[in-house]
């Protein structure tokens, strides 16, 4: 059975580089390309991570692209400062040089050339803003029939959003962050044919990363894999709580037999108080949602896949 072709298209955030971590174990998903988009980042050490990561996976094969868009709402800086403290793992510096390649065009660049030179079409997993998205159909418009779906973990459906009016004034808190940072992207994908499955805030909120899990992993530091997971999710263990969005989304893409999903039509609002909203509307854009996974499961997949 011939293998998933898949671009990875994240936003250096720790479930971020925990998602690449975790696509990269698949079996029947073939990576043609990582792209970084300086988003909930810093984009030299989200890259530097990004690079380490791989080359510590034996995945020196596949280049790296660093994005040059920008969105309208940055993300708090206290959040994009991680990748800083990611990029010294020791686990991660073992060595003085980076093999994984980083290419010389830009991210949105190299992500229309992939899906140029794609021989069929591919699945777009983005784990942050749809920005570098868009910016790569405008480079190249003929390329969207290439892109098979977009598997992306943004939007909230039936829930409040994650941006917080106390931290944004002039927001109603409708919004998901990804979406947030930069509704026009969204919007002008909303406008494409282009098939979506979204990972909303309606089910990330049922799968929290909890202290169990993050002992368990750490139980398991022989292997490389799980150390980093155990350092990363160490990082943000705090009051309020950590949740699974992004290895969540991804996981679906290993691992459909988890969940059930759910057709709806919606509208994406580009302006005012609820720019970034994902709002459910009789007659708008079909999309399918993520719905519903089995959380032991889950749990269960994802130990096993960082068992090595």
């Amino acid at each position: 059975m011939p293998k998933e072709l898949v671009i990875h298209d994240h936003d250096g955030g720790i479930d971020d580089f925990l998602s690449l971590m975790l696509l990269l174990t698949m079996e029947d998903a073939q990576t043609l390309g990582v792209v970084v988009t300086p988003a909930d980042c810093y984009i030299k050490p989200a890259v530097s991570v990004t690079r380490k990561m791989m080359d510590l996976m034996g995945h020196s094969d596949i280049p790296v692209g660093e994005s040059t868009v920008r969105g309208l709402n940055p993300f708090p800086r206290v959040w994009r400062q991680t990748c800083f403290a990611v990029d010294h793992f020791p686990i991660l510096n073992d060595k003085e040089r980076i093999d994984t390649p980083l290419v010389q065009e830009s991210g949105q660049q190299f992500m229309a050339r992939l899906l140029r030179e794609a021989p069929e079409p591919v699945t777009l997993l983005v784990t942050g803003p749809l920005t570098t998205v868009a910016a790569a159909l405008d480079i190249a418009p003929e390329v969207e029939p290439k892109i098979g779906r977009i598997v992306w973990m943004g939007g909230a459906l039936n829930v409040p959003g994650n941006v917080d009016p106390v931290m944004e004034p002039g927001q109603d808190g409708a919004s998901e962050w990804n979406v947030y940072w930069d509704p026009p992207a969204a919007y002008q994908i909303w406008q494409s044919r282009i098939p979506i499955v979204l990972c909303p805030l309606d089910i990330t909120n049922h799968v929290p990363v909890t202290s169990e899990l993050v002992h368990q992993l750490g139980r398991q530091r022989e292997y490389p894999l799980s150390e980093v997971a155990a350092l990363c999710y160490a990082l943000v263990m705090k009051q309020g709580g950590y949740f699974f969005w992004d290895v969540l989304t991804t996981a679906y893409i290993g691992r459909p037999d988890l969940y059930t999903v759910r057709e709806w039509e919606t509208v994406l609002v580009r302006d005012g108080i609820s720019q970034g909203r994902t709002q459910i509307a009789p007659g708008g854009r079909k999309i399918t949602a993520l719905d519903t996974v089995d959380v032991p499961a889950f749990y269960a997949y994802i130990l096993n896949q960082w068992a090595r």
